[in-house]
């Protein structure tokens, strides 16, 4: 099951919990406004290339919509399409006022050099900037695009509207961009795992983690487990993966990543299998690479008894269904990631304001966020008799469906 199938079925049967009127249920799915464009650019050999960029507006009845630009070479509208619906659900879980939105370009970064990726982004502003602002639409950085490809964004909307930090987040610091920001979704995928082993009578100290994934996500939530006495036992990145079971020294794998671009090879742990991390014997799983990764085939063998769900949508619904039945618990995406969306909501406000937080508010801020969302999607669960992921989808749909209907834009 693709992500749009699996999150358009998450909706609904959140909505059949909810009890949601049929017309409302079809007016909160249907996005607000597809956006595609064609981006053609000069080459630095002189020829003309053309790229195709999307942009997908889901839902701004709770806010001006958010969400990430992705530069990728299978950049699909149907992916697209489900994870602006995700950001819709993950910035009401977050309590955060955004509703979601999701965009990128059909292009392989590592093809381009800078000057190119640099024209693209600013063709890709110029086609959209009358669609995106400060209270309609703020973009952020996603696969293959980082805090530059956010500073010419703004550069480039600026020449059009002025001024305008506020129109994306994930910005240099130098530009209006918040401290944090960059450890902001791997920490908030602490604290969610911290709030939901608190639950059960446990702590961070003393469990043994498996991360897939040693991007900034996981890279991130490693080194804090790590600092918090939490036993990181393997990792993979794309070049392969590791194991030592008494712990990998994170701050060392830190070093031979930033020296070698991978964690193959380090000399503290043994090579293992990268198709074999997910089944890895451990207390805690953190898929935080790619989607659809535990799936009805690995989903027998996973030993973990708590999945931290620090991707975008790493388990299909086949696999959910069997986790559950093993008793396993899973944190779901759209509250165990929505880290980096919380701080974003941080740059922002302090960006309208004109006025910088120092690291300690952003991180305390976001540790309440987490804490208090999860308290939310506990209640939930009660409410509803349901899992954590149900959990969080019926949170969700519910305070937007709540703003859709006292705004009267119910069908």
């Amino acid at each position: 099951m693709n992500a749009l199938a699996a999150t358009n079925r998450n909706f609904k049967l959140a909505a059949r919990l909810l009890g949601l009127d049929s017309k409302l249920e079809q007016s909160l799915l249907i996005p607000f406004r597809e956006i595609k464009v064609e981006c053609t650019i000069p080459k630095d050999d002189g020829t003309l290339a053309s790229f195709v960029g999307f942009r997908v507006q889901h839902d701004n009845a709770r806010g001006p919509m958010k969400g990430g630009i992705r530069y990728h070479p299978e950049v699909d509208p149907d992916e697209v399409n489900a994870l602006a619906q995700l950001m819709t659900w993950k910035t009401a879980v977050a309590n955060i006022p955004y509703g979601g939105a999701k965009g990128g370009i059909g292009c392989s970064p590592s093809d381009l050099s800078i000057s190119e990726l640099e024209r693209l982004t600013r063709v890709f502003t110029q086609k959209i900037h009358d669609l995106i602002g400060i209270h309609t639409d703020v973009p952020a950085p996603d696969m293959g695009t980082n805090p530059q490809t956010m500073a010419w964004i703004l550069d480039e909307y600026s020449k059009f509207h002025g001024y305008s930090p506020a129109v994306v987040t994930g910005k240099p610091i130098d530009l209006g961009g918040s401290l944090g920001r960059d450890a902001a979704t791997g920490r908030g995928a602490l604290f969610a795992t911290e709030a939901l082993l608190n639950e059960h009578g446990k702590s961070i100290a003393g469990q043994r983690f498996v991360i897939q994934g040693f991007g900034n996500v996981g890279s991130w939530a490693a080194k804090l487990i790590h600092e918090q006495g939490g036993k990181v036992v393997a990792v993979s990145d794309i070049t392969g993966a590791i194991k030592n079971e008494k712990g990998i020294d994170i701050e060392s794998l830190f070093k031979h990543v930033k020296e070698t671009r991978g964690v193959k090879g380090f000399h503290d742990a043994h090579p293992i299998d990268a198709n074999s991390i997910l089944v890895e014997d451990c207390d805690v799983l953190i898929p935080a690479a790619l989607g659809g990764v535990i799936n009805k085939d690995n989903a027998n063998e996973i030993k973990a008894k708590y999945i931290i769900e620090a991707a975008n949508h790493p388990t299909d619904p086949d696999a959910d269904e069997i986790l559950s039945k093993k008793g396993v618990t899973i944190l779901p995406d759209i509250y165990a990631n929505s880290g980096g969306v919380t701080v974003s909501y941080f740059e922002w406000v302090q960006n309208i304001q004109g006025f910088m937080w120092d690291e300690k508010k952003v991180n305390d801020e976001l540790k309440t966020y987490m804490t208090r969302g999860f308290k939310d999607v506990k209640e939930m669960c009660k409410a509803h008799n349901c899992d954590l992921r149900m959990g969080a989808f019926t949170l969700g749909v519910n305070r937007v469906a709540r703003a859709t209907v006292l705004r009267g834009w119910e069908a």
